[in-house]
Order: structure tokens, then C-alpha cells, then sequence
């Protein structure tokens, strides 16, 4: 829950007109955690070891000497379901610690736990690679699937996961002779190393001298003595100078990362040529709906490369007649979140509920935590929210599974639990956090990939949410991207941080209101110049207000998919 002076305060400076709901005033107003000195501290996701950075060794070591324990097993357990169920648990043993690990390296502000995270993630990962090449391993399991007779009376999702986890041992290169399974383990380890390296090479923000930059473009960037430092494209400011410097410094080749990327590339297409595959992208492509590479196809370019965020922004702003400065104050944050609530609220019967993180919980006081609730089967899982910049935070928006659902052997269901990841800027004492179009539509996106992991609920781990084929699962959050630019769905949330008004709610009010001696055009254009800042275009009318009487009545119908779309497609990729 959130602190009711916190509320009261984010209502009393930000919005006089209504007041936010409990999830809205969670995003909008500043968070200020007072110093907890009674309460033990729970670690991390609430893991009692990560309360300190030894304790990735601890939970490393626990997962390894678990993993081993269950390889025994799984090798002397005769062919049947609990063979599969054996392999998905020990996936769950190692993906809880790896994936949690895997997300601390680049988000945590401490430097300490980063680097104790990345060696978890390389131990971790080196395990995994030398199982995916474990003989009597893969022969437990290989066993399974040539028994026609046990395995066809699995269920289908027991016989897709045991096909799945066969499928890992083939293009780890389980059918070499030994010397060469060796030579993919050291080749696999290498890049794990490589790729670590890279990703956190991009994440380094890149300088220039301040005298070979305008002086009036300094403000937008960070100063650092002599040097401007640049850690992002800005792709949403509004100055073409400023979006082109950033994306030319920003992305100006550094020799270290290309010589890394280069040794990467050639490592991937040793890795694959050895296993049998003619490059490194038939070996990725193998387990997806695209199943081979495609043809490329190229289009004239008219815009340069840094211009397309921005202008897209501009005519989603356009549609909707407003200029890109004055769409902000209508998508605060928490007015974003209160739409995405009560747009959960219609399609899947979900609420999104803040809630207060325990002490060392979170790893920095800006996180949010909230709950996923199903209106009939309960708590569905956890989102933990980190929208805000901070130094050393990589300039990416992405989603991170920290534990998978599953079933339990004691028939409750392993709660999935997710970050998500933005580069927002923090809300000021005069005003919420107020996005952009780009800004608006990346959070939609990004909460399709949290409502993926949290409804695709399965038996099994190794294919919950969105652990399925890569290009599938982008599916649920393009479809999200389809709502935040949907002027039906954007009316239902969208409110001047200030008025808590919109245009066409205003325009309605002053419609049904007291008689007006005037034709509705010349309200019209009034309250155009009073709240758009936009001259009227003489003989123009829009009749968009009119149509919300029927939007009231027709969405209810067009929004009644609940249990038959999350079921049929969130579900489905199980199958493909």
C-alpha cells in the first residue's frame, strides 16, 4: 500500500479536479522511504541471502549441489511424466538464480553487486552448457520419446516441454564424439563472457569535447568537467540538432567494443558450423516461427536514422490534434498506469495493486512493487517497476523474468516474478513524471511482456509466459502497442496532470451544461484555444466528442475477451 500522506500530497499539488487512484498516485507521486531500523532486512526479491553480495556465492552453490542431485536422478528414473518433471526442475533451480543474477549485473547501482551477480551468471551459465552436453543425460530423456507407447499417453503440454528440453541438446551439439562436445562446452563459456562484455560495453555512455558542441545544446546532456557525456539517442527531444549529436556520439564506434563484437560474431559461427548448422542464424532461427532466415528486404529512407522516434511521436500526436509539448501533461505516469489497470481490468479480469517493498527488498527507494490480482483465482504475481534514470543505469527498455511459474509438487502454483525496466525522468515537486508518445507507447509494451509472464501460467517452467520462441513472444506487447495508440482506449485514462481534464470531456461538460446561446462549432473553438494552445482551422469540425456516447456503450462488447483470448493465445505458442 501506499502512504496516505504521500496521496494526499501527489492530489493537492498535481490534480484538483479528481484524485488519483491508489496505482496512479504510486507512479506520480515521489517516493520517500523512511529509515527502517526494526524491520530485518529480506535481501533482494525478498531472497534472505541477498541481503548482502556474499550471498550470491550461497544461493549459487545451493543451486549447483540441487542441480547435481537431480541430474542423478533423472538418469536412474525410468520413462514417464516425472522424468519430464525432473528436467523442469532442475531448469527452475538454475533460471531462478541465473535470471536474478542476470538482471542485478546491469541494475544495481552498487558496483560490488553487480560484479558478485556477473560471476554467478558465468557459473550458472557453464553449468547449463555442460548439461546440455551430458550424455546420460540426454538419455534419460531420449529414452522418454522413443517409447511410443509411454510417451504417447503424456499430455501434449508434457510431450511439447520433453521435445523442448531434447531439442536444447541437439543444438548444444549432444551428437559430436566427446572431444568436440568439449570444444562446444569452452566455445559456449566463451560466449557467455563475450557477450557480457559487449552488452555492458554498450551501456557505457560515450564524450566529446564541450567546444565541439553548440553551447545552447549543453543543457540536454550531462556535464563532466571539460566533456559532455551522452548515454542515450534522446530520441524524443524536439531539437534535430540535439537528436542528431546523440545519435552520432552516442553511437559513435568505440575500437574495444568492435573488436569484441568482432570476436563474438566469429565465435557464434565457430559454435554453429561445429554443430551442424550453415550459420550462427539457422542455429537461432531453428526453434522459432521463422524457422530459417528470410529475405532482407530494403526501403527508400527518407528521414535520418535519428529523426524516426521523434517524428513518429509527432503523428501519433497529430492524430489525435495536438501538438507533441502539450500531449505530455494528459499522460503522466500514473495516469498511463491507471489506464493500463482498467484496461487489465477488462480484458483479463486483472488489478494491478501497489504495494510496499520490504526493507532491502528493492535496489533502489524509486522501485515500485505491485501485485497482480485475478478477480477470481487470486494473486497472480509480482511486477517490480523500475521506470526511473539513475547513474549506471543501462539506456534500455526491457522486460526481465526473475522466476518462472510452475506447478508445485503440493499443487500450489510458483508465483512468476517480473522487472520492468525504463529510463524515465523522476517527477519533480511541481509535476508527475509526464511521457511522450515514444515514452507512452514503450510502458504499453513493455506491460504486454509482464502480462504475458503473468497469464501464460503452465505446468511447466521451461515454457512459462514469455519463455517460448523469441518472435512469438512479441506478440502480446506489439498487440499492447495497438492500445496505447487507440484514441478508444487513450479516452478512458487521459487527464491533464493539473485540470484532470481532457478536451473532449471538456467539451461534453460544457455541451450538457447550462444552455449555451452559441453553435457547438464556436464552443468548439473556444475551448480549442483555451486548452490546445492550436489555432482553429476555419471549416473544420470534429465530431470525435459525439462518438464517446457510443465508445461507452460499444466498448464493453469490443473489450469482453477475458478468459477466451488469454487462454487461446497466450497459451498458444505451447503448441506451435
Amino acid at each position: 500500500s501506499v502512504c496516505v500522506h504521500h496521496i494526499a500530497t501527489a492530489a493537492r499539488v498535481w490534480r484538483t479536479v479528481t484524485t488519483w487512484s491508489p496505482v496512479a498516485a504510486a507512479f506520480n507521486a515521489r517516493v520517500h522511504r523512511r529509515l527502517d531500523l526494526f524491520h530485518q532486512n529480506v535481501g533482494l526479491f525478498g531472497v534472505p541471502e541477498l541481503s548482502s553480495v556474499g550471498g550470491f556465492e550461497v544461493v549459487q552453490d545451493r543451486a549447483l549441489q540441487e542441480t547435481q542431485q537431480l541430474v542423478e536422478k533423472a538418469c536412474r528414473c525410468p520413462p514417464g511424466v516425472q522424468t519430464v518433471e525432473i528436467f523442469d526442475k532442475l531448469s527452475d533451480s538454475l533460471c531462478r538464480v541465473a535470471d536474478m543474477a542476470d538482471f542485478i549485473k546491469v541494475a544495481h547501482p552498487d558496483p560490488s553487486y553487480r560484479e558478485a551477480a556477473e560471476r554467478t551468471c558465468i557459473n550458472i551459465g557453464t553449468m547449463v552448457e555442460r548439461l546440455n552436453t551430458n550424455v546420460d543425460l540426454c538419455k534419460s530423456l531420449k529414452d522418454l520419446l522413443e517409447n511410443e507407447e509411454i510417451f504417447s499417453k503424456l499430455d501434449p503440454e508434457t510431450r511439447r516441454v520433453a521435445e523442448l528440453f531434447m531439442f536444447d541438446f541437439e543444438i548444444s551439439g549432444i551428437h559430436l564424439d566427446k572431444k568436440k562436445r568439449k570444444e562446444a562446452v569452452n566455445l559456449n563459456v566463451k560466449l557467455l563472457d563475450l557477450s557480457n562484455q559487449f552488452l555492458m560495453s554498450c551501456h557505457m555512455p560515450n564524450r566529446i569535447e564541450k567546444r565541439a558542441l553548440p553551447e545552447h545544446i549543453h543543457q540536454h546532456f550531462t556535464k563532466d568537467g571539460n566533456y559532455i557525456q551522452i548515454g542515450g539517442l534522446n530520441a524524443d527531444a524536439p531539437d534535430d540538432l540535439v537528436r542528431e549529436v546523440a545519435y552520432k556520439v552516442f553511437l559513435y564506434p568505440n575500437e574495444n567494443v568492435m573488436h569484441i563484437l568482432e570476436e563474438l560474431l566469429s565465435c557464434r559461427d565457430k559454435l554453429a558450423r561445429l554443430v551442424g548448422y550453415e550459420s550462427y542464424a539457422h542455429r537461432a532461427l531453428k526453434g522459432t516461427m521463422a524457422k530459417s532466415p528470410g529475405r532482407l528486404y530494403s526501403s527508400e529512407i527518407e528521414l535520418m536514422p535519428w529523426d524516426h522516434p521523434y517524428f513518429s511521436g509527432v503523428i501519433r500526436a497529430e492524430r489525435f490534434n495536438i501538438e507533441p509539448s502539450l500531449y505530455s501533461p494528459y499522460f503522466s505516469l500514473g495516469a498511463c498506469m491507471e489506464g493500463l489497470n482498467g484496461l487489465f481490468t477488462q480484458l483479463y479480469g486483472v488489478s494491478l495493486l501497489a504495494e510496499q517493498p520490504s526493507v532491502g527488498e528493492v535496489w533502489s527507494e524509486d522501485v515500485r512493487k505491485l501485485a497482480v490480482v485475478h478477480e477470481t483465482e487470486g494473486l497472480l504475481g509480482y511486477i517490480y517497476c523500475d521506470f526511473f534514470y539513475r547513474p549506471d543505469k543501462p539506456h534500455q527498455d526491457c522486460h526481465f523474468t526473475i522466476r518462472g511459474g510452475r506447478q508445485l509438487e503440493d499443487g500450489q502454483y510458483q508465483l512468476p516474478i517480473v522487472v520492468l525496466m525504463l529510463n524515465l525522468p523522476h517527477p519533480t515537486q511541481s509535476a508527475p513524471t509526464l511521457l511522450s508518445p515514444g515514452m507512452m507507447e514503450n510502458l504499453f509494451h513493455e506491460m504486454g511482456h509482464a502480462m504475458h509472464s503473468m497469464l501464460g501460467r503452465t505446468r511447466y517452467q521451461h515454457v512459462t509466459g514469455t519463455r517460448c520462441v523469441t518472435d512469438f513472444a512479441e506478440v502480446p506487447s506489439i498487440l499492447m502497442e495497438y492500445f496505447a495508440t487507440d484514441y478508444r482506449v487513450i479516452s478512458q485514462f487521459a487527464r491533464h496532470y493539473q485540470t484532470g481534464q481532457v478536451f473532449y470531456a471538456i467539451m461534453d461538460q460544457v455541451y450538457h451544461g447550462k444552455p449555451q446561446n452559441r453553435s457547438t462549432t464556436d464552443i468548439m473553438i473556444d475551448m480549442q484555444k483555451k486548452y490546445y494552445g492550436l489555432p482553429y482551422v476555419t471549416n473544420t469540425v470534429r465530431v470525435f466528442h459525439l462518438n464517446q456516447i457510443m465508445l461507452e456503450f460499444f466498448l464493453p462488447i469490443f473489450f469482453n475477451f477475458q478468459n477466451r483470448y488469454r487462454k487461446s493465445l497466450l497459451r498458444h505458442y505451447i503448441w506451435s
